[in-house]
């Protein structure tokens, strides 16, 4: 099958987590690109696992939003669907204002640190021309912020509500060439939680994760095969 590369680590000894996770991350980073038909068998064949674990992981897909079953047509990869995109989005952005305001008053040297370091490896990134690295690494900014709060499972919470935006995160970041915009954000995130400054820092993410909307268009228009 495109796209699908056998990972051999499994999550937890759990095959139908190993399947959930390596077909997720596919499809997260367009490997497996919206409109793509997969089956479980082939998807079996593949990882070599049995067809079980898959279906199981097929339907945990299918509640996320990322994967369709049609009757006639089979398991496709669902298309970005932008109202989901928008919900995602308003739920990260309120409750990461709060989030940032916290950290203004409650993070300490290591945990600047950790953001300062992460910041660092993201214009790494840059120089390396390394989007993939760059996805996660944008990812690892934000979840330090939850964790460094005390809200890590906010933010697993939050991370399985956000497929749809998290795939046009991605095209964002194939299409656009110009990531400097994405790590002066969070270089400019980083310094107000340095300085403490909470309204500065609300005002700095707000802008940031707003940042999808100003280019969702075009990015349909570029991709219309992508998209609902």
């Amino acid at each position: 099958m495109k796209g699908i590369t056998i990972i051999n680590t499994r999550i937890n000894g759990s095959t139908r987590d190993f399947v959930y996770y390596t077909l997720r991350n596919q499809i997260i980073n367009l490997k497996l690109e919206p409109g793509t038909k997969i089956s479980e068998k082939e998807v079996s064949e593949k990882l070599k696992v049995s067809r079980t674990p898959v279906r199981e992981a097929f339907l945990k897909l299918s509640q996320e939003e990322l994967l369709g079953v049609y009757p006639q047509s089979g398991t496709i990869v669902t298309l970005i669907d932008l109202s989901l995109v928008e919900e995602g989005r308003f739920i990260r952005e309120n409750i990461e204002k709060a989030v940032v305001r916290e950290a203004c008053q409650v993070f300490d040297k290591n945990l600047l640190f950790q953001l300062e370091t992460n910041v660092r490896f993201q214009e790494l990134c840059i120089e390396k021309d390394s989007h993939h690295k760059l996805f996660e690494l944008d990812d690892e900014f934000h979840r330090i912020l939850f964790e460094g709060c005390g809200k890590i499972r906010t933010w697993n919470m939050i991370r399985q509500m956000n497929s749809h935006f998290d795939r046009l995160r991605m095209l964002r970041l194939v299409a656009n060439q110009d990531w400097n915009i994405v790590v002066s954000q969070h270089k400019e995130i980083y310094n107000y939680v340095a300085k403490k400054s909470l309204d500065h820092a609300e005002q700095a993410m707000t802008s940031h994760l707003k940042l999808v909307n100003l280019e969702k268009e075009e990015l349909k228009k570029r991709y219309p095969g992508f998209f609902e």
